[in-house]
């Protein structure tokens, strides 16, 4: 298959060659530059092909590993299935020299093969996150940093991502409980594929006692940024065939509303230049996006002086051995390796986690680049209509300012019973709705136990909901009808056009809240 693979890249080169050769010597000499634009763009457009191609390669590969390794758990009886795990192997591109630079792991070649624990092995996506996590003796923050990047993701974009949290622990006890921690409080996403939790072998770790404490660094700092290299790796082994591009994470951040557009916008901006990676947080290895295909390089750099020196340390030198000329300034280096690293601004993830997974370590961490936060996003365009609830508001945040698009609301605590309606100044065609509740700061603050109701003009409609002949609803009381609910904090859909006009909406909530309640985004599409 290499073979053949080759011979096609090497066909596919001559006959490139052929035709610019061609079109350059049939040109007359005053119609050079447009020749060459016109090449440049043709090759513009066979690189992004070749993107759209390299997703689906990457899919294939993600499917012949999962294979592999559902293979591998077979008894050893089946012959034809140790075969077909053989073949695979040999299809699959092999792991950058780990045996080299981890030798215990020649007597566990298991060693590298990751537990998988939640998920549904989702590959053939644009991005993939890479969360590694430990246990912290002060805090976690793990959930709400998963809550942060979901928190404002359309559909079409929760599925053309996934988020691997990787728990970098060996003791069951502490890794069950991130598993249970994780399915109880973000079960949709679990469920859908969008997050997959992980674990590794109980032999990937080596002997840490005998490591060199360099750089004044006390040994249980060694240790620690020892262990830190080795997580990026297995990590980045494990996401490689997953997605087009990996972006490293950590367990303790928050990131911008619409994250996920602005590294999508940017990466079409510089698809054509050459660079090593984007950054789209400035401190240490947070916000770093690399191309799927180049991790085998960086994860072979890592573990090679994966006990010498920091994660970030060791980014800077990998640009240091590719661009920088030691018989040139350092200005030249500083600006070639600028050329090979993007940094974006403003930030997109900010460091917010206090206490360090190093025991005693206190770090106050943050990016000046990331600036405030977007509290709500606002839709001037909704259909004229006439406010008013049970809620109490807080201070200047009121529905009406937050239906008009100017603000967010925030009430106090909902009870049973208590609503918000929405009465439209002349009946609508409603197409669609979208409630969102919580925002980046905020995210705890949801509706809960919430039905999505509308007011329907017809009675004839009402009629045939109360007998049950249209599949969208079911009656609710007062004459309206229940068309949705929230879920994670969100209320998203169409609205069924046999319910015809609308004469109001309202949200309706069935049980008390221990919390506020926030109302980052209405939208009514008319």
């Amino acid at each position: 298959m290499r073979a053949c693979h080759a011979k096609l890249l090497f066909v596919a080169g001559f006959v490139l060659c052929v035709l610019m050769l061609t079109s350059w010597h049939t040109s007359n000499s005053e119609n050079v530059p447009l020749q060459l634009h016109s090449v440049y763009e043709r090759l513009l457009r066979a690189e992004q092909r070749g993107e759209v191609l390299s997703k689906e390669l990457l899919k294939v590969l993600g499917q012949l590993q999962n294979r592999s390794i559902t293979l591998s758990n077979l008894t050893n009886g089946n012959s034809s299935a140790i075969l077909e795990e053989r073949i695979l192997q040999r299809l699959l591109p092999s792991q950058p020299n780990a045996f080299i630079y981890l030798p215990h792991l020649k007597e566990h070649r298991d060693g590298l093969k990751p537990i998988v624990h939640l998920g549904k092995r989702r590959t053939g996506v644009s991005l993939v996150l890479g969360v590694p996590t430990v246990h912290r003796q002060k805090q976690s923050y793990l959930v709400n940093t998963l809550q942060s990047l979901l928190f404002d993701l359309s559909t079409a974009e929760r599925n053309d991502i996934v988020i691997v949290v990787f728990v970098a622990e060996t003791n069951a006890t502490l890794v069950n409980a991130v598993v249970q921690s994780v399915q109880t409080n973000l079960p949709d996403a679990v469920n859908s594929g969008v997050i997959e939790v992980i674990s590794p072998s109980p032999h990937f770790y080596p002997d840490f006692s005998d490591l060199k404490e360099t750089f004044g660094d006390p040994k249980e700092r060694v240790r620690w940024r020892t262990k830190q290299n080795l997580d990026y790796s297995f990590l980045m082994l494990y996401a490689q065939f997953k997605g087009t591009y990996y972006l490293q994470l950590e367990d303790d951040i928050v990131a911008k509303q619409g994250f996920f557009e602005s590294i999508k916008k940017y990466i079409e901006q510089v698809l054509s230049e050459e660079w090593l990676f984007l950054e789209f947080s400035q401190l240490g290895f947070i916000g770093k996006l690399f191309r799927s295909s180049d991790l085998p390089l960086f994860v072979e750099f890592i573990l090679m002086f994966h006990k010498d020196k920091p994660i970030d340390w060791l980014l800077d030198h990998i640009l240091w051995v590719k661009v920088c000329n030691p018989e040139r300034d350092s200005k030249h280096c500083s600006d070639e390796k600028a050329r090979l690293k993007r940094t974006y601004k403003p930030s997109l993830f900010q460091h917010v986690g206090l206490h360090s997974s190093l025991p005693g370590k206190i770090q106050n961490l943050k990016d000046k680049n990331f600036g405030n936060q977007v509290l709500f996003k606002g839709h001037s365009n909704n259909p004229s209509a006439e406010i008013s609830s049970s809620l109490e508001k807080y201070l200047s945040h009121s529905l009406e300012s937050a239906y008009k698009g100017e603000d967010f609301f925030w009430g106090l605590t909902p009870k049973r019973g208590d609503y918000i309606l929405i009465t439209f100044t002349k009946p609508q065609a409603v197409k669609g709705y979208l409630f969102r509740s919580g925002n980046i700061e905020t995210n705890g603050d949801r509706f809960y136990n919430t039905t999505v109701e509308v007011l329907p003009t017809n009675n004839s409609v009402k009629e045939k909901v109360e007998r049950g002949e249209l599949s969208c609803c079911k009656p609710s009381s007062d004459g309206f009808v229940e068309i949705g609910s929230f879920k994670n904090g969100v209320a998203e859909g169409e609205v069924d056009r046999a319910l015809d006009e609308l004469a109001a909406m309202r949200l309706l909530i069935h049980s008390d809240s221990d919390v506020w309640v926030l109302l980052s985004e209405i939208f009514i599409k008319v």
